[in-house]
């Protein structure tokens, strides 16, 4: 088998704050010849099947920007967490070719990569292989860590989620009730809403973006305040929520998707709450928990047996076709996916 093109997508323009629009990136097609290609030792050619399309990606797209990851090169190919079969292997590997590996790639139909970076999956029966990007994978993780781990849930206590429709937020809340706690979510549909009540198990749920107000909706989904807040939005939900987390709350800080895209930063107006009672607020990142060997192999142990005995309901958002992807990219982050937003290359 050959192939005369790989369709690639590059990073084009830095879009500065506000909103990510698909002339930021470039569907391009560039000359490839799969049987050709040289492999220098220990490097494998993969042909892509999957791709994860996440929200951090957003902060990737800032190139003066500080952050806690490279920025994209303007004119380079996107890079994502994705899963390959191995097509074609050079000297030195141990890879065969048809092994189907986890690792950092571009945003591309063909990639080659040192066989260091690649993790050969391991396949369990019924369970589907992008799960690995997502429930299995980056996210699962980050929901189960950040519950876990900052959040430290207690039987009886009361979970709140933001974003709980997405690739995290759907994970936390469920995990958070298998351990006894009440779970209410925000997500901005009817539909999403839906998903967490009758779905996904929450006990209470409400779209954000149709209530009075957020105050009032959590003095209604919240009666008894919030012990965990799992924040995912930032901005004004934040704010809000602070006012009322209980005495010794902890709010594990995953994300704040409602600023990846705002041309001004909303300010935290209430801060103090997190002195008067006793509030631990924590960000963390998921390269972070993937260094805790301990919490790695609970994650492993507890969460592929709830997926494999069907206690955990996870969705996946599959848009087909890497020329597609920016269109999904720029989808995300406006919300338009419920659960984990993939893109099927192959």
């Amino acid at each position: 088998m050959s192939t005369t093109t790989n369709t690639v997508v590059l990073f084009k323009e830095d879009p500065g704050r506000g909103w990510v629009e698909e002339k930021h990136m470039e569907v391009t097609k560039q000359d490839f010849n799969a049987d050709a290609v040289e492999l220098k030792e220990g490097e494998v050619l993969l042909k892509i099947k999957y791709l994860s399309l996440d929200p951090y990606m957003r902060g990737r797209m800032q190139t003066k920007a500080k952050s806690y990851s490279a920025p994209f090169e303007i004119g380079k190919p996107l890079q994502a967490g994705g899963i390959g079969e191995v097509y074609r292997v050079g000297k030195g590997t141990t890879l065969k070719t048809g092994d189907l590996v986890l690792g950092f790639v571009e945003w591309a139909q063909w990639f080659v990569a040192a066989e260091k970076g690649l993790k050969k999956l391991e396949i369990f029966d019924g369970v589907p292989i992008s799960y690995n990007l997502g429930v299995l994978g980056m996210p699962g993780i980050t929901a189960y860590g950040g519950l876990m781990k900052i959040g430290e849930p207690k039987e009886g206590e009361t979970v709140y989620v933001s974003g709980a429709a997405g690739a995290v937020g759907l994970l936390v809340g469920q995990l958070a009730r298998l351990r006894g706690c009440r779970v209410v979510g925000s997500a901005g549909t009817d539909d999403k809403v839906k998903v967490l009540l009758e779905e996904a198990g929450y006990d209470a749920a409400f779209n954000y973006k149709t209530v009075k107000s957020l105050d009032a909706a959590f003095k209604e989904h919240c009666p008894k305040g919030i012990d965990i807040y799992f924040d995912n939005v930032g901005g004004e939900m934040l704010d809000v929520a602070l006012t009322h987390m209980n005495v010794h709350s902890r709010i594990p800080v995953c994300g704040a998707i409602s600023q990846y895209n705002a041309s001004e930063q909303y300010g935290v107006k209430n801060l103090m709450q997190t002195v008067i009672k006793r509030i631990k607020i924590q960000g963390f990142l998921s390269t972070d928990l993937y260094g805790d060997q301990e919490l790695v192999k609970n994650f492993t142990k507890d969460v592929v047996a709830l997926v494999k005995e069907g206690k955990i309901v996870y969705k996946e958002h599959i848009v087909e076709g890497i020329e597609n992807a920016p269109s999904a990219f720029v989808g995300l982050l406006k919300g338009a996916n419920t659960g984990k937003q993939i893109i099927k290359v192959a």
